[in-house]
């Protein structure tokens, strides 16, 4: 044994030489099913209140255990939640905290993003270590991506690995089965060509239960859906109108997506039926992330995938609606048909396992074991912590987060602006009280800032080749919504397809402005597209470039989302190189100014 192999498994004797002698859970030595759905929003289950989605299965395992109304993932994309439900900490502390690979950086980007670590590293023991050193069997089945050759489940205690390798997602759910390099995922090579992806992963599911029956086991049963690309079964599909309406839970290819889930975990409770293990398992439901909300890659894929209203934005956002996550527990010893508010989080399912399982370590561990709360009891944590220094997909900015009771506050890490909300009153993060709340957001600041510096958190840093909304090859300039920068407590960009656009212009006192870069001087024609509901129109607006201003009236559309192009006259840019626009509101007579989607400097010819 090497000397490096030596530390590492006697480091593991003595985190397994401090377990209890008191089992938690109902049965010595449980099975544990470890069920993660790719991108499955919190309000993606009848459970959780979806009227679209069909998912009985799950709903009865919600009624037979216990359902958490406030659980969350450790970050608003897969890898880094995927490390904590394997290590039971915040990836933060070993690099990983973005999805693997990771996003390029490019010059529209004000910071560079920090570098990533693109495997979950072998010195850090894993839940499925800890239990197969029990004498546990252990099985990875579906999505790993946490590392490539050397670092896969193979490498990180699990027996066997059907499916995972270091990519996140396949081109098709139908075999054969193929990485984004064309070469076939581990040990599904035999499969038929045409089956189902969901379907093949569950049979070799039951195929490991089947096999160790008379032991106790763990199975990590990670399914690749509902990730895109959306692709679902013909015959489920067409149970589903296929109408999208934007805004609304009703993607028919996600929702025979969620169905094939649902009949899973009905195929493996089954399973367990059969063979009398069912009141000596525990299942765990849950997501890695927030459901996908925003349009995302090729049209085609059908994106958006959901919607997660009353929940705010969604994947790829630390607003709840990208961290708020299903979490179900069911098997003997958890009480029935029940619910429980307590905020909670990935990093707490490794130490909640080995808990039940009869095993507690002294190592560091961020999570806390969630076995009180099966007895009626509670949890004593200070506060649940984020850190996603990326530029997301789906269109977010760098931010870290906190949540301490019912209060949550959001830093910005391009200008350190923050938001607060009081999550009990204001589920939907629509009422910033930052001006309100002061002193609290001084010292919640503080303690995210002391988190960040005990996790060793990587930062952004700046972009020396920044080079913001640069001006196209026809002249012209198209500053979006979506690259506007937010001054304010109540302005801000809503990226849900049916907006996309600046919104939530309550307050006089708000501002908009965009950098851009300007390769080509001269005259230019500003349009403007704009939005105002009804009785909400005649707000006085000035756009000012430098010394330069230009008034518009807003004018009623008959709806904030009904855009109309304006055109508000002409500037001259007489220098290349880097300028602002700031958007600043004089009057108010309605409800709103207005809702802002894009301002476009188109150059006017001699």
């Amino acid at each position: 044994m090497s000397p490096s192999a030596f530390v590492r498994w006697s480091w593991l004797a003595g985190w397994l030489g401090v377990l209890t002698t008191a089992p938690v859970f109902a049965v010595d030595k449980p099975n544990v099913i470890l069920m993660v759905i790719d991108d499955l929003g919190w309000r993606d289950l009848g459970c959780y209140g979806s009227t679209f989605y069909k998912t009985p299965h799950i709903d009865r395992l919600a009624q037979e255990g216990l359902r958490f109304t406030e659980a969350y993932a450790s970050c608003p994309v897969c890898s880094p939640t995927r490390a904590s439900l394997m290590t039971g900490k915040y990836p933060q502390r070993f690099g990983i905290t973005d999805w693997l690979p990771g996003r390029a950086n490019n010059p529209s980007q004000k910071l560079l993003q920090p570098k990533l670590r693109n495997e979950l590293p072998l010195e850090e023991i894993t839940v499925a270590e800890v239990l197969k050193s029990a004498g546990y069997a252990t099985a990875h089945v579906g999505k790993w991506h946490l590392g490539g050759e050397g670092f896969g489940p193979n490498q990180q205690g699990f027996d066997l690995n059907i499916a995972g390798d270091h990519f996140g997602s396949l081109p098709s759910y139908f075999a054969p089965f193929r990485n984004r390099q064309g070469k076939p995922i581990p040990n599904l090579d035999h499969v038929p060509e045409g089956e189902y992806l969901t379907d093949r992963l569950t049979s070799e599911a039951e195929a490991f239960i089947e096999r160790h029956k008379d032991r106790p086991f763990f199975l990590y049963l990670s399914h690749y859906a509902v990730h895109t690309l959306l692709q679902a079964k013909a015959d489920i599909l067409k149970k589903y109108p296929n109408s999208m309406q934007l805004g609304k839970q009703s993607n028919p290819f996600y929702a025979a997506m969620i169905e094939s889930v649902d009949e899973s975990l009905g195929r493996i409770r089954q399973k367990l039926h059969d063979l009398k293990l069912s009141e000596k398992t525990l299942i765990i439901f849950t997501s890695d992330n927030g459901g996908l909300a925003t349009q995302e890659g090729d049209p085609k894929t059908n994106t958006p995938a959901t919607i997660n209203a009353p929940l705010r934005e969604g994947k790829g956002y630390l607003y709840e609606g990208g961290i708020r996550v299903p979490l179900l527990l069911a098997g003997p010893g958890v009480p029935s048909v029940s619910t429980n508010a307590t905020p909670v989080c990935s990093i707490d399912l490794v130490p909640t396992i080995l808990d039940i399982c009869d095993g507690k370590t002294e190592a560091k561990i961020d999570g806390l074991s969630l076995a009180p709360l099966l007895k009626g009891g509670k949890l004593q944590r200070d506060a649940l912590y984020w850190h996603y220094p990326h530029y997301a997909n789906q269109g977010s900015r760098p931010a870290s987060a906190i949540r301490e009771g019912d209060w949550k506050l959001i830093e910005f890490l391009e200008n350190g602006r923050h938001e607060l909300y009081n999550l009990r009153q204001d589920i939907s993060e629509s009422r910033n009280l930052v001006l309100e709340e002061p002193q609290r957001v001084r010292d919640l600041a503080a303690k995210l800032e002391a988190w960040r510096k005990s996790v060793n958190a990587p930062t952004p840093s700046p972009n020396p080749q920044y080079l913001p909304n640069l001006q196209q090859s026809d002249g012209s300039i198209v500053l979006h919504a979506r690259t506007a920068d937010v001054h304010g407590v109540q302005l801000r960009y809503e990226p849900l397809p049916h907006k996309l656009t600046l919104g939530f212009w309550t307050r006089l006192q708000d501002t908009a402005s965009w950098e851009f870069t300007v390769r080509q001087p001269g005259k230019f024609r500003v349009e403007v597209l704009q939005g105002c509901g009804n009785r909400s129109g005649g707000a006085k607006v000035d756009f000012e470039f430098a010394k330069q201003k230009l008034t518009m009236t807003v004018e009623d559309t008959g709806g904030f989302q009904i855009f109309k192009s304006r055109d508000i006259g002409t500037i001259t840019i007489d220098q290349p190189g880097r300028h602002t626009l700031t958007v600043r509101p004089i009057t108010k007579p309605g409800i709103a100014v207005m809702d802002l989607r894009q301002v476009t400097l188109l150059p006017v010819k001699d």
